[in-house]
């Protein structure tokens, strides 16, 4: 509370039209991404540890007796019924639709959270992974690049082959190492 009247953010301002739409469809996306996290990492527990897990069964048992009853739980089990080895949920078609017609909503709503200062952890997280998951290639370069810059770890380029030095602070020239 103390914080609150120190800091300073964005002033209060009215909802857009169609905010709660907005919210309940990013609301939507983000549990799928959750589930999705959830079953990724029930399948390399399996993996790991020779559990022999049938995630599609799992959600099955969820969806009769848990407190965890989304109405989706059944659509989790008829994707691992079509593909028992599916890497990840949001590969799924249904899946996969569902999260392309969620996504303006869910950037929408992020965004708006973000222009008016409101914290939105889970949406926003759940948006990084699924960005970050849809990428071809991550941010590695940009982390190798740092840790050139200070330990001179070198780095490889995406255009051509070989290891690479910046002297970064001497002339900024660059320098082939291998």
């Amino acid at each position: 509370m103390n914080a609150a009247r120190i800091l300073s953010g964005p002033g209060p301002s009215s909802a857009p039209s169609g905010l709660v739409r907005d919210v309940q469809e990013a609301l939507y996306a983000a549990k799928i991404v959750a589930y999705a996290q959830g079953f990724e990492h029930l399948a390399a527990g399996s993996q790991e540890f020779g559990w022999n897990l049938d995630l599609g069964a799992l959600a099955a048992i969820w969806r009769g007796g848990c407190i965890i009853r989304a109405q989706f739980l059944d659509r989790i089990k008829e994707a691992y019924a079509r593909a028992p080895d599916l890497q990840n949920l949001m590969l799924d078609p249904f899946f996969q639709e569902a999260l392309a017609g969620a996504q303006p909503a869910w950037r929408r709503v992020v965004k708006i959270a973000v222009e008016r200062g409101v914290p939105i952890p889970a949406f926003a997280s759940s948006l990084a992974y699924y960005d970050g998951y849809r990428r071809e290639r991550g941010p590695a370069n940009l982390i190798q690049g740092l840790r050139d810059y200070f330990g001179a770890h070198t780095y490889r380029r995406t255009d051509r082959e070989g290891s690479y030095h910046t002297r970064w602070a001497q002339d900024g020239a660059e320098v082939r190492t291998d």
